[in-house]
């Protein structure tokens, strides 16, 4: 019974942070989301729902944006997985009769039917099973069904063959109905704690001036508050109404200093947060990757970076200390410190995700030095060959993979630099924004020093370092010359291994 009781006040506390984490953004003048909902959509399908500004909601796959999204809750005291069956059993969600597709099926029926663009997302701390056929036609960003891989195969002798099946015969749909309700179904990871749901509530909370709660302190009021209002029949809320409740409570501070301006850019969607929500403009170049694979290689150079430079560039015009928010992969990282170089006399703060959610920025840390350097190690491959590669391994061992690389596909590399922490690369070797700026420097002399810019030959770039390490590697990339970026195959869907994207600066 303790456990039971665990497990339901975790749940609700779990509901109530999530539902903070986009009704907050109500009092952010800036964000599309006009209308939250708490236990009042459709019936069975009803914990949070989020209604956003035509034309300005998150996109889904098929290039368009989601006017609204209806998500499900679960939480679970133990790690866990799931698959297509789980879906169609009412004991996954500890029910009697109805399973959590047919209570999707029946939410699409009465809110998803009208042609506007209705998500249906399942939000839960286990995570689809990698050995499921689920997990291959889900996209592994969003999170949503890719219906052109469930409908990959004519009959339903396959693996996708044997999800239709189960799910037309569970829903009594024939193909074209089980499309259509597809098409609006996510399934997104909570990969966060509760105690990290509540640091990201604080940032929030001070960003648009609602009162924070101290971390040291055991009670969060907020999850409790949602539910006295649920008590009194306040389920759904607009922007006015939110505040005028948020002004009730005592809820709104003012803090006597300006909000920051935040600026996003994308290549990837967060499963939970989206950056449209909180930034008061973003660069969306989702559409233009099928998962994290471009869909054409000469787009980054065409494309993609002469967008990002006038994005950026834009941004700082309009502020001299400028926040950024970097969903996006390394290649786009390192070129937007690249158009942000030190020599354009912007301070930029980067929100670091991993592995807590942070702000660095390259004056975040007075000390001297903010921490401990890079050791270099240099493997000489060929000492007949003109060109230099670059391993920066903040996070993780790459050394064998790009060796692998440099000896299949790089003729022309003769020696390798690999730039790694003391001891063992991991995600916490890289303390703050100024100890990412003071590496990517030292990177950037010790490569000028070796005659690389000079010799006008190309440096290669590999990185496996957080974003905000390689946006200042891009600050310093006037030191390197001429620079090659690669991007590792992470989900396997290329052979584990790199691929060149973009080079720098583009002729």
């Amino acid at each position: 019974m303790t456990q039971a009781n665990t497990a339901r006040r975790q749940g609700d506390d779990f509901q109530a942070r999530q539902f903070w984490l986009r009704a907050g953004r109500l009092l952010d003048k800036g964000s599309p989301i006009r209308r939250v909902g708490f236990e009042s959509g459709p019936r069975s399908y009803d914990d949070i729902w989020v209604e956003y500004d035509r034309g300005l909601g998150p996109r889904t796959l098929n290039g368009g944006t989601l006017l609204r999204e209806h998500i499900q809750c679960k939480w679970h005291l133990t790690p866990g997985s799931y698959g297509y069956q789980q879906l169609i059993d009412p004991d996954f969600i500890n029910a009697e009769t109805r399973s959590l597709l047919q209570r999707a099926h029946g939410a699409h029926l009465t809110h998803g039917a009208s042609g506007n663009a209705v998500q249906f997302s399942l939000l839960t701390n286990w995570h689809a099973d990698r050995n499921d056929a689920l997990r291959s036609i889900m996209g592994t960003q969003s999170g949503a069904i890719r219906v052109e891989r469930l409908f990959n195969t004519r009959t339903d002798n396959s693996k996708t063959g044997a999800v239709r099946k189960a799910w037309r015969e569970h829903l009594s749909l024939d193909d074209e109905g089980l499309r259509q309700f597809a098409g609006t179904l996510a399934f997104r990871a909570a990969n966060d704690s509760l105690d990290d749901y509540r640091d990201q509530l604080d940032i929030l909370f001070g960003l648009v001036g609602l009162r924070r709660s101290p971390p040291h302190e055991s009670s969060f009021p907020y999850d409790d508050l949602i539910y006295k209002w649920l008590g009194q029949g306040r389920t759904e809320f607009d922007r006015a109404s939110f505040r005028r409740l948020c002004e009730e409570e005592g809820l709104l501070v003012n803090s006597g200093t300006p909000r920051p301006i935040v600026y996003g850019v994308k290549s990837f969607a967060h499963p939970v947060d989206q950056l449209e929500d909180r930034c008061v403009r973003v660069l969306d170049f989702v559409p233009d990757f099928d998962e994290r694979y471009i869909r054409d290689e000469v787009d980054w150079a065409s494309k993609l970076y002469p967008q990002l430079k006038t994005f950026l560039l834009g941004a700082a015009r309009e502020t001299e200390r400028l926040r950024l928010v970097l969903d996006a992969h390394v290649t786009l990282a390192f070129a937007a410190g690249s158009v942000l170089h030190t020599k354009i006399g912007r301070v930029v703060e980067l929100e670091q995700r991993s592995p807590t959610r942070q702000l660095w920025a390259e004056d975040d840390c007075t000390s001297s030095p903010a921490g401990p350097p890079f050791e270099l190690k240099e493997v000489v491959i060929d000492a007949r060959r003109p060109e230099t590669a670059v391993a920066v391994a903040a996070t993780h061992d790459i050394t064998a993979d790009v060796t692998s690389y440099i000896e299949r596909s790089l003729p022309q590399v003769g020696r390798l630099l690999v730039f790694a922490p003391a001891g063992r690369p991991g995600p916490n070797s890289v303390l703050n924004g100024r100890h990412a700026f003071e590496l990517a420097g030292s990177v950037a002399v010790e490569v000028k020093a070796r005659g690389c810019a000079a010799s006008g030959e190309t440096t290669h770039l590999f990185v496996a370092a957080p974003n905000g390490l390689t946006f200042h590697l891009g600050r310093h990339q006037l030191l390197m010359g001429r620079v090659r970026l690669y991007e590792f195959d992470f989900d396997g869907g290329q052979e584990r291994s790199y691929k060149p994207s973009l080079t720098l600066p583009v002729s």
